[in-house]
């Protein structure tokens, strides 16, 4: 079962996923998410690239959460798996890993702080300042996050239940 972290934790990011407010998680959901992102980031040649990753989380997110198989994924069942992904760990590095590669736009195996913002930015709809999460992502305050940093903080949000952790505020504060 989710602890109470876990869940507001899953609450924040749902609610900021779930475009049309309906209280499910959808592919169309995923596909909105993607061009706010897009649009965000200007457009590029790597727009193709953002896509297949952020629909491939969709697809590992429905097979995993989808017990229905309504097409639909509620908070209950991502909270469902969310309590077990400590022990599927590898599932979890592997979303990180694509998912860095998804916000390190200009490809150079970091992620800079105005990509942070604009991934946040994308996710949430909100423009409002990122600089404090991102120095508190930013482990070894360097100015950027690395793909070990970036994959560190996936995991401690995901499976970790620490509320000091700098994870625990990788989509913003918690």
């Amino acid at each position: 079962m989710a602890s109470d972290l876990q869940r507001k934790k899953t609450s924040v990011v749902f609610t900021a996923m779930d475009s049309n407010g309906d209280g499910f998680l959808e592919r169309a959901d995923f596909e909105a998410l993607t061009d706010r992102w897009v649009r965000i980031r200007g457009g590029s040649e790597e727009d193709g690239r953002l896509r297949e990753i952020m629909m491939g989380w969709w697809e590992t997110l429905q097979v995993a959460s989808d017990h229905d198989h309504d097409n639909k994924v509620t908070v209950d069942e991502v909270l469902s798996v969310v309590s077990d992904l400590g022990t599927m760990l590898d599932l979890v590095v592997a979303t990180a890993e694509s998912m860095f590669e998804a916000v390190d736009e200009d490809g150079d195996g970091r992620v800079s702080a105005p990509e942070y913002a604009r991934m946040i930015h994308a996710w949430t709809g909100d423009g409002s300042s990122t600089d404090a999460v991102f120095a508190r992502l930013d482990l070894d305050g360097d100015g950027s996050l690395s793909k070990s940093e970036f994959v560190q903080h996936w995991v401690e949000f995901w499976a970790g239940d620490d509320p000091d952790a700098p994870g625990t505020h990788v989509f913003g504060e918690v």
